[in-house]
C-alpha cells in the first residue's frame, strides 16, 4: 500500500516504450490554433487575451533587451500551466513531478541568461558575487557564498516545483484513500474527509498555476540581471 502512492509518479511505459516525450507534446494538441480572421471564436479570443495579459505582466519589470525572450518564456509557461493542471485529472500523468525534467529545463535556461550576462556585461555579471561596500576580511568568503548561491539557483528552481507537486498529489491521494476506506465505517467522518478532499483539490489547482508561474518569474527576474 505504501509502495503504490509512489507508483504515480513513474514515468509511463507502454510495451517496453517509454511515453515521456507523448506527455509531453500531446497537450499542445488542447489549444485551438489561431487563425486570420478578424473575429475569432470566444475560446481563441480568450486563450489570445490570456497569453498577451501574462506576457505584459512578465515583461513588465524587465528591461527593452529581455523581450526577445517573451516567445519562449511565455510558450514555458503554458507548457508548465498544461502539465500542472492536466496532473490534478485521474488517471493521469504528471511529468513536472519528475525532477529530472525540471532540472532539464531549468539548468539550460538559467546557464543561457548566465553565459548572456558574462558575454555581454562581464564586469558587472562578475561584480554580484560581491556586494558593494565589503570589508576586505570577508571578501573570500562572501566570493564563496555568492558563488555557491549561483550555482543553487536552478536546482530551487527545479526541486521547488517537483516538491510542490509531488506533495500535493500525495496529499489528494492519501487523503482520497482515506474517505474511500472511512466510508462504510464512518460515514459522516468520511464526508468530512470528502470535504476537505475537495477544498485541497481547489488549492492544487491554485498551486498548478502559481508554480508554473513563478517558475518562469524567476527566470525572467535572472535574465534581468545579466542583460
Amino acid at each position: 500500500m505504501v509502495l503504490s502512492f509512489f507508483d504515480q509518479f513513474q514515468s509511463p511505459v507502454y510495451l517496453g516504450i517509454p511515453l515521456m516525450a507523448l506527455a509531453l507534446t500531446l497537450p499542445w494538441a488542447l489549444y485551438p490554433t489561431p487563425t486570420h480572421r478578424w473575429v475569432n471564436n470566444r475560446l481563441i479570443t480568450l486563450q489570445s487575451w490570456s497569453i498577451n495579459r501574462f506576457t505584459q505582466q512578465l515583461l513588465l519589470p524587465v528591461n527593452i533587451g529581455s523581450h526577445k525572450w517573451a516567445l519562449m518564456l511565455t510558450s514555458l509557461m503554458v507548457l508548465l500551466f498544461t502539465l500542472n493542471m492536466l496532473g490534478l485529472l485521474p488517471y493521469t500523468f504528471t511529468p513536472t513531478t519528475q525532477l529530472s525534467l525540471n532540472m532539464g529545463l531549468a539548468v539550460p535556461l538559467w546557464m543561457a541568461t548566465v553565459i548572456i550576462g558574462l558575454r555581454n556585461q562581464p564586469t558587472i555579471a562578475l561584480g554580484h558575487l560581491l556586494p558593494e561596500g565589503t570589508p576586505t576580511p570577508l571578501i573570500p568568503v562572501l566570493i564563496i557564498i555568492e558563488t555557491i548561491s549561483l550555482f543553487i539557483r536552478p536546482l530551487a528552481l527545479g526541486v521547488r516545483l517537483t516538491a510542490n507537486l509531488t506533495a500535493g498529489h500525495l496529499l489528494i491521494q492519501l487523503i482520497a484513500t482515506a474517505a474511500f476506506v472511512l466510508l462504510p465505517l464512518m460515514p459522516t467522518v468520511a464526508i468530512l474527509t470528502a470535504t476537505l478532499l475537495f477544498l485541497l483539490t481547489l488549492l492544487e489547482v491554485a498551486v498548478a498555476m502559481i508554480q508554473a508561474y513563478v517558475f518562469v518569474l524567476l527566470l525572467s527576474l535572472y535574465l534581468q540581471e545579466n542583460v
